[in-house]
């Protein structure tokens, strides 16, 4: 059931940050650097196909047929790649529930986990030999080829691509706030005074807790943003400095960006783990009376 879950919430994702990576693609200028805009391969109308967006949707497939070859016969003592899947799921199960509860963990892992394992493969994907470097483009005046218009794009190098899945976890979290608390607790949580106390002490915590409920709705609005940007720019760092081990000593291309890919490779992980530990720990914080000091840890 949990890989069935994961299944439908890849393709869904890919398929809300396509629609949000298209909306805003325009055309990328020549560059000899890693562009800051996705490039439009096919427009439809005013619906553009950008390289970024192709490579979500090249992850997510091959995701789920990874995960269908794996789950297709069962076996009960696992083996090759049902063994590597149900570990992948179990641990970050056992992960999450050691953070976040038995109970909110039952409700969220869906989401949880296809963030982290669609964040690192999108990641890793950005790392093949080829993504970037191949395309359209044109030779200069000493013979050079330079790519004007790459066929593939790292997907989490695409601002556009990153926002739409803290978007996408934004109005999650709204959902599950909601749901744990009701409209009556949620304002609570943010305005209501904590502690106990008595007398005018009281009035001037309920004054202050009520100016820092304002203050947390900020934070609250910006957390979308710092997620986004957050992996974007680490992840579009990384391919540019790839590009610039590349680009810097012509006959050493194939041999100085190696060490920065095996780095390239750990920030892969390091992002997904720390995106879906971000998503995790917020959601945590405003259903955190249902979870209790006996569940979260």
């Amino acid at each position: 059931m949990r890989n069935r879950c994961l299944l439908t919430s890849i393709l869904a994702l890919a398929s809300s940050t396509m629609l949000a990576t298209s909306t805003f693609a325009s055309e990328a200028v020549e560059h000899d650097t890693v562009s800051l805009k996705a490039t439009p391969l096919v427009h439809f109308g005013k619906f553009a196909i950008t390289n970024s967006m192709l490579v979500t949707w090249i992850v997510a497939l091959g995701i789920i047929f990874f995960a269908q070859i794996a789950m297709r016969r069962i076996q009960p003592i696992p083996s090759g790649i049902q063994n590597f899947w149900e570990w992948l799921v179990e641990s970050l199960y056992n992960f999450l529930e050691g953070i976040i509860g038995r109970d909110l963990v039952r409700k969220t892992f869906w989401f949880f986990a296809t963030i982290f394992i669609f964040i690192l493969f999108v990641n890793w994907f950005g790392l093949i030999p080829g993504v970037g470097t191949i395309g359209w483009g044109h030779y200069d005046a000493t013979g050079v080829f330079h790519v004007d218009r790459p066929l593939l794009r790292g997907g989490n190098a695409d601002l556009n691509m990153t926002t739409a899945m803290s978007a996408i976890f934004f109005v999650l979290w709204l959902v599950w706030a909601l749901q744990a608390n009701g409209v009556g607790g949620f304002l609570k949580h943010l305005f209501a005074a904590k502690g106990e106390t008595t007398g005018f002490i009281k009035v001037m915590m309920a004054v202050i807790f009520f100016m820092v409920g304002w203050l947390e709705i900020v934070s609250i609005l910006f957390r979308p943003i710092s997620l986004s940007f957050r992996l974007f720019g680490n992840i579009y760092a990384g391919e540019s400095i790839l590009e610039a081990m590349s680009t810097m000593v012509p006959y050493l291309s194939w041999l100085l960006p190696i060490p920065f890919y095996f780095m390239e490779l750990l920030v892969g992980v390091v992002q997904a783990l720390v995106f879906m530990l971000l998503t995790a720990v917020f959601t945590m914080l405003i259903a955190q009376h249902n979870t209790g000091p006996e569940h979260a840890h």
